[in-house]
Protein backbone atom coordinates (compact mmCIF):
# COMPACT_ATOMS: atom_id res chain seq x y z
CA UNK A 1 0.00 0.00 0.00
CA UNK A 2 0.93 3.52 -0.82
CA UNK A 3 1.56 6.29 1.52
CA UNK A 4 -1.12 7.96 -0.47
CA UNK A 5 -3.24 4.79 0.39
CA UNK A 6 -2.06 4.94 3.93
CA UNK A 7 -2.37 8.70 4.60
CA UNK A 8 -6.61 7.90 2.80
CA UNK A 9 -7.17 4.80 5.13
CA UNK A 10 -5.66 5.97 8.12
CA UNK A 11 -8.13 9.36 7.62
CA UNK A 12 -10.73 6.88 7.35
CA UNK A 13 -10.47 5.61 10.97
CA UNK A 14 -9.02 8.56 12.76
CA UNK A 15 -12.28 10.31 11.38
CA UNK A 16 -14.43 7.07 12.52
CA UNK A 17 -12.86 6.97 16.16
CA UNK A 18 -13.15 11.05 16.71
CA UNK A 19 -16.67 10.91 15.90
CA UNK A 20 -17.36 8.05 17.95
CA UNK A 21 -14.91 9.84 21.12
CA UNK A 22 -16.66 13.25 20.23
CA UNK A 23 -20.23 12.05 20.65
CA UNK A 24 -19.37 9.62 23.99
CA UNK A 25 -17.56 12.83 25.49
CA UNK A 26 -20.41 14.94 24.48
CA UNK A 27 -22.84 12.81 26.19
CA UNK A 28 -21.05 12.14 28.66
CA UNK A 29 -20.00 16.17 29.73
CA UNK A 30 -24.20 16.75 28.84
CA UNK A 31 -25.25 14.26 31.20
CA UNK A 32 -22.54 14.96 34.28
CA UNK A 33 -23.45 19.02 34.02
CA UNK A 34 -26.82 18.49 35.08
CA UNK A 35 -25.42 15.82 38.01
CA UNK A 36 -22.61 17.71 39.20
CA UNK A 37 -21.95 20.98 40.22
CA UNK A 38 -19.85 23.52 38.35
CA UNK A 39 -16.68 23.99 41.11
CA UNK A 40 -16.77 19.64 40.97
CA UNK A 41 -15.88 20.53 36.89
CA UNK A 42 -13.56 23.35 38.38
CA UNK A 43 -11.37 20.83 40.70
CA UNK A 44 -11.20 18.36 37.95
CA UNK A 45 -9.92 21.09 35.38
CA UNK A 46 -6.87 22.00 37.88
CA UNK A 47 -6.41 18.40 38.45
CA UNK A 48 -6.01 17.84 34.30
CA UNK A 49 -4.06 21.18 34.54
CA UNK A 50 -1.75 19.34 36.80
CA UNK A 51 -1.35 16.25 35.01
CA UNK A 52 -0.96 18.16 31.71
CA UNK A 53 1.72 20.54 32.63
CA UNK A 54 4.08 17.24 33.85
CA UNK A 55 3.00 15.23 30.94
CA UNK A 56 5.15 17.74 28.98
CA UNK A 57 8.06 16.72 31.27
CA UNK A 58 7.22 12.58 31.01
CA UNK A 59 7.50 11.71 27.86
CA UNK A 60 10.85 14.02 26.28
CA UNK A 61 9.43 14.77 22.66
CA UNK A 62 9.94 11.11 21.93
CA UNK A 63 6.90 10.79 19.37
CA UNK A 64 8.11 13.54 17.50
CA UNK A 65 11.36 12.50 17.35
CA UNK A 66 10.84 8.67 16.43
CA UNK A 67 8.89 9.69 13.85
CA UNK A 68 10.76 12.16 11.97
CA UNK A 69 14.12 9.63 12.86
CA UNK A 70 12.09 6.96 11.53
CA UNK A 71 13.82 5.28 14.52
CA UNK A 72 13.23 1.31 14.45
CA UNK A 73 16.50 0.05 16.47
CA UNK A 74 15.73 -2.36 19.20
CA UNK A 75 18.43 -1.01 21.50
CA UNK A 76 17.20 2.20 20.93
CA UNK A 77 13.97 1.64 21.32
CA UNK A 78 14.21 -0.57 24.68
CA UNK A 79 16.32 2.34 26.39
CA UNK A 80 13.46 4.89 25.61
CA UNK A 81 10.92 2.48 26.93
CA UNK A 82 12.95 2.12 30.11
CA UNK A 83 13.71 5.83 30.48
CA UNK A 84 9.94 6.65 29.71
CA UNK A 85 9.19 3.79 33.03
CA UNK A 86 11.48 5.67 35.10
CA UNK A 87 10.03 8.84 34.17
CA UNK A 88 6.44 7.84 34.58
CA UNK A 89 7.20 6.57 38.33
CA UNK A 90 9.55 9.64 39.04
CA UNK A 91 6.21 12.39 37.43
CA UNK A 92 3.21 9.80 39.79
CA UNK A 93 5.22 10.58 42.81
CA UNK A 94 5.93 14.51 42.32
CA UNK A 95 2.76 15.39 41.33
CA UNK A 96 1.24 13.01 44.31
CA UNK A 97 3.58 14.77 47.05
CA UNK A 98 2.81 18.21 44.96
CA UNK A 99 -0.69 18.32 46.17
CA UNK A 100 -0.39 20.72 49.47
CA UNK A 101 1.31 23.37 47.33
CA UNK A 102 -1.58 22.83 44.70
CA UNK A 103 -3.86 23.39 47.56
CA UNK A 104 -2.36 26.64 49.15
CA UNK A 105 -2.62 28.41 45.65
CA UNK A 106 -6.12 27.61 44.69
CA UNK A 107 -7.03 27.82 48.66
CA UNK A 108 -9.30 23.96 48.13
CA UNK A 109 -8.85 21.57 50.22
CA UNK A 110 -11.28 19.16 48.10
CA UNK A 111 -7.99 18.86 45.80
CA UNK A 112 -6.08 16.74 47.88
CA UNK A 113 -7.61 13.53 47.10
CA UNK A 114 -8.59 14.73 43.44
CA UNK A 115 -4.59 15.17 42.78
CA UNK A 116 -3.82 12.15 44.41
CA UNK A 117 -6.03 10.15 42.64
CA UNK A 118 -5.42 11.22 38.88
CA UNK A 119 -1.57 11.03 39.36
CA UNK A 120 -2.01 7.75 38.84
CA UNK A 121 -2.38 8.36 35.32
CA UNK A 122 1.43 8.24 35.22
CA UNK A 123 1.63 4.56 35.98
CA UNK A 124 -0.59 4.14 33.77
CA UNK A 125 0.21 5.29 30.37
CA UNK A 126 3.72 4.69 30.05
CA UNK A 127 3.61 1.14 29.61
CA UNK A 128 2.01 1.47 26.17
CA UNK A 129 3.41 4.97 25.06
CA UNK A 130 5.89 4.04 22.91
CA UNK A 131 3.93 1.25 21.38
CA UNK A 132 0.98 3.95 20.72
CA UNK A 133 4.54 5.94 18.58
CA UNK A 134 5.18 3.19 16.69
CA UNK A 135 1.84 2.60 15.41
CA UNK A 136 1.83 6.20 14.23
CA UNK A 137 5.11 6.00 12.74
CA UNK A 138 3.96 2.95 10.95
CA UNK A 139 0.22 4.76 9.75
CA UNK A 140 -1.47 1.84 11.84
CA UNK A 141 -4.55 4.02 12.58
CA UNK A 142 -7.08 1.21 12.08
CA UNK A 143 -5.21 -0.01 15.45
CA UNK A 144 -5.10 3.17 17.00
CA UNK A 145 -8.95 3.62 16.10
CA UNK A 146 -9.92 0.76 18.12
CA UNK A 147 -7.94 2.08 21.05
CA UNK A 148 -9.18 5.65 20.91
CA UNK A 149 -12.93 4.27 20.84
CA UNK A 150 -12.33 1.64 23.46
CA UNK A 151 -11.06 3.66 25.66
CA UNK A 152 -13.82 6.37 25.27
CA UNK A 153 -16.77 3.94 25.76
CA UNK A 154 -15.62 2.75 29.33
CA UNK A 155 -14.57 5.96 30.47
CA UNK A 156 -17.82 7.29 29.39
CA UNK A 157 -19.59 4.41 30.82
CA UNK A 158 -17.55 4.18 34.38
CA UNK A 159 -17.90 8.27 34.43
CA UNK A 160 -21.43 8.12 34.75
CA UNK A 161 -22.44 5.53 36.61
CA UNK A 162 -20.17 6.46 39.31
CA UNK A 163 -22.16 10.19 39.11
CA UNK A 164 -25.70 8.61 39.52
CA UNK A 165 -24.14 6.62 43.06
CA UNK A 166 -22.94 10.27 44.45
CA UNK A 167 -19.09 9.99 43.56
CA UNK A 168 -18.93 13.89 42.59
CA UNK A 169 -15.31 14.77 40.64
CA UNK A 170 -14.11 11.63 41.42
CA UNK A 171 -16.31 10.08 39.05
CA UNK A 172 -14.60 12.16 36.15
CA UNK A 173 -11.19 11.17 37.44
CA UNK A 174 -12.21 7.75 37.58
CA UNK A 175 -13.41 7.87 34.51
CA UNK A 176 -10.55 9.00 32.66
CA UNK A 177 -8.07 6.26 34.66
CA UNK A 178 -10.77 3.64 33.15
CA UNK A 179 -10.30 5.41 29.71
CA UNK A 180 -6.42 5.15 29.92
CA UNK A 181 -5.97 1.55 31.22
CA UNK A 182 -8.00 0.33 28.55
CA UNK A 183 -5.95 1.92 25.84
CA UNK A 184 -2.70 1.23 27.60
CA UNK A 185 -3.95 -2.58 27.41
CA UNK A 186 -4.42 -2.02 23.65
CA UNK A 187 -1.94 -0.11 22.80
CA UNK A 188 0.59 -3.09 24.36
CA UNK A 189 -0.99 -5.73 22.46
CA UNK A 190 -1.04 -4.13 18.91
CA UNK A 191 1.92 -3.02 19.46
CA UNK A 192 3.71 -6.06 20.51
CA UNK A 193 4.07 -7.13 16.70
CA UNK A 194 6.48 -3.91 15.71
CA UNK A 195 8.30 -4.06 19.38
CA UNK A 196 9.43 -6.19 22.09
CA UNK A 197 11.29 -4.58 24.70
CA UNK A 198 14.71 -5.67 26.26
CA UNK A 199 16.07 -5.28 29.11
CA UNK A 200 18.58 -3.25 28.03
CA UNK A 201 19.55 0.70 28.64
CA UNK A 202 21.92 2.12 27.05
CA UNK A 203 22.19 6.17 27.08
CA UNK A 204 24.64 7.47 24.75
CA UNK A 205 22.54 5.51 22.06
CA UNK A 206 19.73 7.86 22.74
CA UNK A 207 21.21 11.11 23.18
CA UNK A 208 20.11 11.95 19.40
CA UNK A 209 16.66 11.72 20.61
CA UNK A 210 16.68 13.32 23.88
CA UNK A 211 18.29 16.39 22.16
CA UNK A 212 15.69 16.68 19.72
CA UNK A 213 13.37 16.73 22.61
CA UNK A 214 15.04 19.56 24.36
CA UNK A 215 13.49 22.12 22.27
CA UNK A 216 10.01 19.80 21.88
CA UNK A 217 10.24 19.90 25.95
CA UNK A 218 10.72 23.74 26.12
CA UNK A 219 7.95 24.46 23.63
CA UNK A 220 5.69 22.16 25.43
CA UNK A 221 6.39 24.09 28.42
CA UNK A 222 6.26 27.17 27.08
CA UNK A 223 2.96 26.19 25.07
CA UNK A 224 1.41 24.81 28.32
CA UNK A 225 1.85 28.48 30.91
CA UNK A 226 0.57 30.26 27.81
CA UNK A 227 -1.90 27.97 26.45
CA UNK A 228 -3.15 27.37 30.31
CA UNK A 229 -2.27 30.53 32.28
CA UNK A 230 -5.87 31.57 31.72
CA UNK A 231 -7.07 28.57 33.73
CA UNK A 232 -3.86 28.97 36.38
CA UNK A 233 -5.01 32.67 36.61
CA UNK A 234 -9.11 32.39 37.19
CA UNK A 235 -8.74 29.20 39.77
CA UNK A 236 -6.25 30.88 42.14
CA UNK A 237 -7.88 34.12 41.85
CA UNK A 238 -11.44 33.80 41.40
CA UNK A 239 -12.33 30.47 42.57
CA UNK A 240 -12.84 26.78 41.06
CA UNK A 241 -16.78 27.63 40.48
CA UNK A 242 -15.88 30.41 37.78
CA UNK A 243 -12.88 27.91 36.65
CA UNK A 244 -15.98 25.39 35.96
CA UNK A 245 -17.73 27.95 33.86
CA UNK A 246 -14.87 28.81 32.32
CA UNK A 247 -13.78 25.35 31.17
CA UNK A 248 -17.04 24.05 30.15
CA UNK A 249 -17.45 27.64 27.78
CA UNK A 250 -14.02 26.35 26.00
CA UNK A 251 -14.56 22.87 25.99
CA UNK A 252 -17.57 23.54 23.80
CA UNK A 253 -16.05 26.10 21.53
CA UNK A 254 -12.48 24.00 21.26
CA UNK A 255 -15.07 20.99 20.26
CA UNK A 256 -14.46 20.96 16.42
CA UNK A 257 -10.30 21.98 16.42
CA UNK A 258 -9.64 19.60 19.34
CA UNK A 259 -11.89 17.12 17.33
CA UNK A 260 -11.66 17.58 13.49
CA UNK A 261 -7.91 18.67 12.99
CA UNK A 262 -6.22 15.50 14.85
CA UNK A 263 -8.10 13.94 12.05
CA UNK A 264 -5.98 16.10 9.44
CA UNK A 265 -2.60 16.64 11.61
CA UNK A 266 -1.80 13.10 12.95
CA UNK A 267 -2.10 11.86 9.43
CA UNK A 268 -0.21 14.37 7.78
CA UNK A 269 2.66 14.46 9.78
CA UNK A 270 3.83 10.99 9.56
CA UNK A 271 3.34 11.14 5.52
CA UNK A 272 5.34 14.42 5.40
CA UNK A 273 7.79 13.34 7.41
CA UNK A 274 8.55 10.67 4.24
CA UNK A 275 8.93 13.61 2.17
CA UNK A 276 10.32 16.22 3.95
CA UNK A 277 13.19 16.77 1.12
CA UNK A 278 10.57 18.04 -1.11
CA UNK A 279 10.07 21.82 -0.56
CA UNK A 280 7.73 22.18 -3.30
CA UNK A 281 5.76 19.10 -2.04
CA UNK A 282 5.58 20.51 1.46
CA UNK A 283 4.07 23.77 0.72
CA UNK A 284 1.77 22.59 -1.78
CA UNK A 285 0.42 20.29 1.36
CA UNK A 286 0.24 22.37 4.10
CA UNK A 287 -1.96 25.22 1.94
CA UNK A 288 -4.50 22.34 1.73
CA UNK A 289 -4.33 21.75 5.63
CA UNK A 290 -5.08 25.31 5.49
CA UNK A 291 -8.04 25.07 3.11
CA UNK A 292 -9.34 21.65 4.29
CA UNK A 293 -9.09 23.08 8.24
CA UNK A 294 -10.78 26.44 7.26
CA UNK A 295 -13.89 24.30 5.67
CA UNK A 296 -14.50 21.55 8.26
CA UNK A 297 -14.28 24.42 11.38
CA UNK A 298 -15.80 27.51 10.38
CA UNK A 299 -19.77 26.60 9.52
CA UNK A 300 -19.19 24.39 12.77
CA UNK A 301 -17.74 27.66 15.01
CA UNK A 302 -19.85 29.79 13.33
CA UNK A 303 -23.45 27.96 13.98
CA UNK A 304 -22.20 27.55 17.47
CA UNK A 305 -21.59 31.13 17.77
CA UNK A 306 -25.23 31.86 16.80
CA UNK A 307 -26.94 29.01 18.03
CA UNK A 308 -25.37 29.67 21.44
CA UNK A 309 -28.50 31.03 23.41
CA UNK A 310 -30.54 27.79 22.58
CA UNK A 311 -27.81 25.35 22.70
CA UNK A 312 -26.17 25.61 26.05
CA UNK A 313 -29.52 25.40 28.15
CA UNK A 314 -30.92 22.34 25.98
CA UNK A 315 -27.67 20.89 26.64
CA UNK A 316 -26.67 21.33 29.83
CA UNK A 317 -29.66 22.37 31.47
CA UNK A 318 -30.36 24.94 33.67
CA UNK A 319 -27.72 27.25 35.79
CA UNK A 320 -24.87 27.63 32.75
CA UNK A 321 -25.82 30.75 31.54
CA UNK A 322 -22.44 32.54 32.54
CA UNK A 323 -20.90 30.50 30.05
CA UNK A 324 -23.08 32.21 27.15
CA UNK A 325 -20.74 35.15 26.56
CA UNK A 326 -17.59 32.85 26.96
CA UNK A 327 -18.53 30.89 24.63
CA UNK A 328 -19.10 34.03 21.86
CA UNK A 329 -15.24 34.90 22.48
CA UNK A 330 -14.21 31.58 22.28
CA UNK A 331 -15.58 31.04 18.96
CA UNK A 332 -12.95 33.48 17.78
CA UNK A 333 -10.04 32.06 19.71
CA UNK A 334 -11.04 28.53 18.30
CA UNK A 335 -10.86 29.76 14.49
CA UNK A 336 -7.77 31.24 15.12
CA UNK A 337 -6.10 28.96 16.87
CA UNK A 338 -7.40 26.23 14.28
CA UNK A 339 -5.31 27.65 11.70
CA UNK A 340 -2.29 28.04 13.55
CA UNK A 341 -1.66 24.49 14.24
CA UNK A 342 -0.52 23.36 11.29
CA UNK A 343 2.41 25.38 12.13
CA UNK A 344 3.81 22.37 14.15
CA UNK A 345 3.32 19.17 11.86
CA UNK A 346 5.32 21.55 9.27
CA UNK A 347 8.23 22.36 11.54
CA UNK A 348 8.69 19.04 13.04
CA UNK A 349 8.83 17.26 9.07
CA UNK A 350 11.60 20.26 8.66
CA UNK A 351 13.68 19.54 12.52
CA UNK A 352 13.14 22.68 13.20
CA UNK A 353 10.73 23.12 16.62
CA UNK A 354 13.06 25.73 17.68
CA UNK A 355 10.60 27.80 15.86
CA UNK A 356 7.13 26.59 17.90
CA UNK A 357 9.66 27.39 21.36
CA UNK A 358 10.35 30.84 19.84
CA UNK A 359 6.41 31.36 19.43
CA UNK A 360 5.35 29.91 22.27
CA UNK A 361 7.87 31.87 24.26
CA UNK A 362 6.87 35.34 22.96
CA UNK A 363 3.11 34.81 22.89
CA UNK A 364 3.64 34.56 26.95
CA UNK A 365 5.38 37.28 27.02
CA UNK A 366 2.54 38.85 25.29
CA UNK A 367 -0.48 36.89 27.13
CA UNK A 368 0.43 36.73 30.79
CA UNK A 369 0.59 41.12 30.98
CA UNK A 370 -2.53 40.74 29.04
CA UNK A 371 -4.41 38.35 31.29
CA UNK A 372 -3.81 40.51 34.41
CA UNK A 373 -4.76 43.86 32.95
CA UNK A 374 -8.16 42.23 30.93
CA UNK A 375 -8.59 40.51 34.60
CA UNK A 376 -8.50 43.10 36.40
CA UNK A 377 -11.24 45.36 34.43
CA UNK A 378 -13.35 42.84 33.45
CA UNK A 379 -13.02 39.41 35.38
CA UNK A 380 -13.23 36.00 33.79
CA UNK A 381 -14.76 37.73 30.03
CA UNK A 382 -11.76 40.20 30.54
CA UNK A 383 -9.50 37.03 30.96
CA UNK A 384 -10.81 35.23 27.69
CA UNK A 385 -10.66 38.48 25.74
CA UNK A 386 -6.98 38.78 26.81
CA UNK A 387 -6.73 34.89 25.81
CA UNK A 388 -8.09 35.88 21.98
CA UNK A 389 -5.69 38.91 21.74
CA UNK A 390 -2.68 36.78 22.46
CA UNK A 391 -3.82 33.72 19.85
CA UNK A 392 -4.28 36.59 16.87
CA UNK A 393 -0.85 37.55 17.83
CA UNK A 394 0.55 34.26 17.74
CA UNK A 395 -1.10 33.29 14.31
CA UNK A 396 0.21 36.56 12.68
CA UNK A 397 3.85 35.37 14.02
CA UNK A 398 2.82 31.68 12.74
CA UNK A 399 1.76 32.69 9.45
CA UNK A 400 5.82 34.62 9.40
CA UNK A 401 7.62 30.85 10.53
CA UNK A 402 5.74 29.47 8.27
CA UNK A 403 6.78 31.78 5.32
CA UNK A 404 10.71 30.83 6.42
CA UNK A 405 10.21 27.52 6.07
CA UNK A 406 7.83 26.92 2.91
CA UNK A 407 7.88 30.13 1.19
CA UNK A 408 4.94 32.79 0.15
CA UNK A 409 1.49 30.92 0.85
CA UNK A 410 -0.05 33.70 1.87
CA UNK A 411 -2.14 34.98 -1.10
CA UNK A 412 -2.89 31.43 -1.98
CA UNK A 413 -4.50 31.11 1.87
CA UNK A 414 -6.68 34.44 1.71
CA UNK A 415 -7.50 33.04 -1.35
CA UNK A 416 -9.10 30.17 -0.78
CA UNK A 417 -10.32 31.10 3.01
CA UNK A 418 -12.53 33.84 1.52
CA UNK A 419 -15.18 31.45 0.25
CA UNK A 420 -16.16 29.60 4.02
CA UNK A 421 -15.67 33.11 5.33
CA UNK A 422 -18.69 34.53 2.82
CA UNK A 423 -20.66 31.20 3.55
CA UNK A 424 -20.74 31.40 7.19
CA UNK A 425 -21.69 34.78 7.48
CA UNK A 426 -24.29 34.33 4.82
CA UNK A 427 -25.07 31.14 7.07
CA UNK A 428 -24.70 33.63 10.33
CA UNK A 429 -26.91 36.05 9.06
CA UNK A 430 -30.25 33.46 7.60
CA UNK A 431 -30.71 31.77 10.98
CA UNK A 432 -30.21 35.25 12.91
CA UNK A 433 -33.31 36.45 10.74
CA UNK A 434 -34.95 33.26 11.73
CA UNK A 435 -34.15 34.01 15.32
CA UNK A 436 -35.77 37.61 15.26
CA UNK A 437 -38.86 35.55 13.16
CA UNK A 438 -39.54 32.84 15.15
CA UNK A 439 -37.56 32.80 18.57
CA UNK A 440 -34.83 30.40 19.67
CA UNK A 441 -35.64 28.54 22.67
CA UNK A 442 -36.69 24.96 22.55
CA UNK A 443 -35.41 22.07 20.93
CA UNK A 444 -37.62 22.60 17.47
CA UNK A 445 -35.94 25.86 17.04
CA UNK A 446 -32.65 24.50 17.49
CA UNK A 447 -32.83 21.83 15.39
CA UNK A 448 -34.26 24.52 12.38
CA UNK A 449 -31.37 26.71 13.20
CA UNK A 450 -29.00 24.03 12.63
CA UNK A 451 -30.82 22.26 9.44
CA UNK A 452 -30.90 25.81 7.81
CA UNK A 453 -27.09 26.46 8.16
CA UNK A 454 -26.05 23.59 7.16
CA UNK A 455 -28.11 23.67 4.19
CA UNK A 456 -26.57 27.13 3.24
CA UNK A 457 -22.94 26.16 3.90
CA UNK A 458 -23.18 23.23 2.35
CA UNK A 459 -25.31 24.23 -0.73
CA UNK A 460 -22.70 27.52 -1.28
CA UNK A 461 -19.98 24.58 -0.98
CA UNK A 462 -21.35 22.62 -3.85
CA UNK A 463 -22.44 25.61 -6.34
CA UNK A 464 -18.66 27.40 -5.85
CA UNK A 465 -16.23 25.27 -4.15
CA UNK A 466 -16.59 21.64 -5.24
CA UNK A 467 -18.96 19.87 -7.14
CA UNK A 468 -19.96 16.40 -6.67
CA UNK A 469 -17.84 15.05 -9.26
CA UNK A 470 -14.59 16.98 -7.65
CA UNK A 471 -16.13 15.28 -4.44
CA UNK A 472 -15.87 11.39 -5.76
CA UNK A 473 -12.71 12.23 -7.79
CA UNK A 474 -11.30 13.49 -4.56
CA UNK A 475 -12.47 10.50 -2.50
CA UNK A 476 -11.14 8.12 -5.03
Amino acid sequence: MSNAQKAISGGKWITVSTAVSTIFQFVQVTILARILDPAAFGLVSVSTLIINFFYIFSNLGFSNSIIYKQEDDKKVLSSLYILSLMMGVFIFALVYLSAPLIIAYYKEPRLDPVVKLASLYFLIIYFGQLYLFLMQKELQFRQIAIMEISGAVVGTAVAITLAYNGHGEFSLIYGQLAMHTVRTALQILFGRKLFTPQFYFNFGLIKEHIRFGVYNVGDGLLGFIQGNSDNIIIGGLLGVKPLGYYTVAYQLAVFPITKLNPIILQVAYPILAKMKEDASELKRSYIKILDLISYLNLPLLAGLFITADGLVPLVYGPGWEPTLPLIKIFVFQSFFSCLAHPLFTLAFTKGKPNLLFYLNLITLAVKIPLLFVFGKYWGVIGIALAFLTATIINLVINFFMAHSLIGSFFRDFVANILKPLTFCLLMVGLIALYKLAFGHEGPIHLFVQIALGGLVFVGLTLRYKLSLAEIKAFRR
